[in-house]
């Protein structure tokens, strides 16, 4: 019997604690397509990467949604995968380091083939 190929979906999130509501948005999305057993990678770009930053993410809320934390943290115990961009880490002087162990940072190739492979590209 051949085994189901799960549906990729990318989503970008390219905003941080300046705008959580959509950074909170993204990972409703992502947490909602990740229960539907779909194969989820989001990619932080831009302000986003900051999502990912330890300490960070901790303290952004959005009212209305559970804080960033628990959407981030049910995200990656769900399954999902977190990339993020590492030309926007190197601007804001983020190192691999200061990332949550969960977050790999990548160049434009990586994300590229993601959204190649990918059936839905969302962006936030």
């Amino acid at each position: 019997m051949e085994e189901h190929k799960k549906d990729k979906i990318v989503i970008f999130v390219t905003h941080g604690s300046e705008n959580p509501e959509k950074s909170s948005i993204a990972f409703v999305m992502a947490n909602a397509a990740v229960a539907m057993e779909s194969e989820v990678t989001v990619v932080l770009q831009s302000n986003g990467v900051l999502i990912a930053k330890k300490g960070c993410y901790e303290h952004m809320f959005a009212a209305g949604f559970d804080s960033l934390k628990k959407l981030v943290d049910t995200f990656v115990e769900l399954g999902g995968k977190i990339i993020v961009c590492m030309p926007c880490l190197e601007e804001r002087q983020i190192t691999k380091e200061m990332l949550i162990d969960e977050a790999k940072p990548a160049k434009a190739g990586r994300v590229i083939n993601e959204c190649l492979e990918a059936k839905a590209v969302l962006n936030y």
